[in-house]
């Protein structure tokens, strides 16, 4: 396996461990016993610590081993705010200035997602519902906008999974989405927007609902 390859699959386990649950928030990752585990040199396994770090889901600590990121609700909800803000403004880009081609694209991604649903693992299904988001902000056409998106996504990327885990309705989820398609069809940032700030909220109150009951029961 190429260098680069063993580091993206190194760093998806991880990151589908941590997402899981299998690394708790707060565990430490020990670079010897997972490299071990996994078949790999250290090398690889410390990039990969690092590329999680970089996201947002580890926490690297000087001459101790790195622990999973365990973020509080309130900066959760700051993170929410921030890519809450880009994706609106990016919808009003987006409604400007992506080609056809790019819209189909991002109806090509819903269209994956739902034919999906029940077949796929649920991170799988994830990801793709990611991946849904980021081409509708790579639509904007605005390279700053994405770059700064896609590094807060990604320190939300565990939050996002647990709570929509949590509390969801694919059928409501395919709904908003394909909402939010017509009205990129259309051109219409205002109804894109709106649809989009709806679909947004109801994660936000999903994932509040997630660590409240998580603090809940462990107080």
């Amino acid at each position: 396996m190429a260098e680069e390859n063993r580091f993206e699959h190194i760093s998806n386990r991880l990151r589908r461990a941590i997402l899981r649950g299998d690394l708790a928030p707060g565990s430490p990752i020990k670079e010897r016993d997972n490299a071990a585990e996994m078949g790999v040199s250290r090398t690889p396994m410390r990039e990969a610590i690092r590329q999680l770090a970089n996201e947002g889901l580890v926490v690297l600590r000087p001459a101790r081993s790195p622990i999973v990121a365990d973020p509080s609700w309130k900066e959760i909800s700051d993170c929410m705010d921030l890519v809450r803000a880009l994706e609106l403004l990016s919808g009003e880009l987006a409604c400007a200035k992506a080609t056809d081609e790019e819209i189909d694209k991002i109806a090509s991604i819903q269209e994956r997602m739902e034919a999906s649903a029940g077949h796929v693992d649920e991170i799988d299904l994830f990801e793709i519902d990611m991946e849904f988001h980021v081409a509708i902000v790579r639509a904007s056409h605005n390279i700053p906008l994405a770059e700064t998106h896609r590094s807060l996504l990604s320190r939300l990327w565990r939050a996002r999974f647990l709570g929509s885990r949590a509390g969801r309705n694919q059928d409501r989820v395919f709904a908003q989405h394909n909402a939010i398609l017509a009205a990129l069809r259309q051109r219409d940032a205002t109804t894109f927007q709106a649809e989009l700030r709806n679909h947004l909220s109801i994660l936000k109150q999903q994932i509040r609902k997630f660590y409240q009951e998580v603090v809940v029961e462990d107080a």
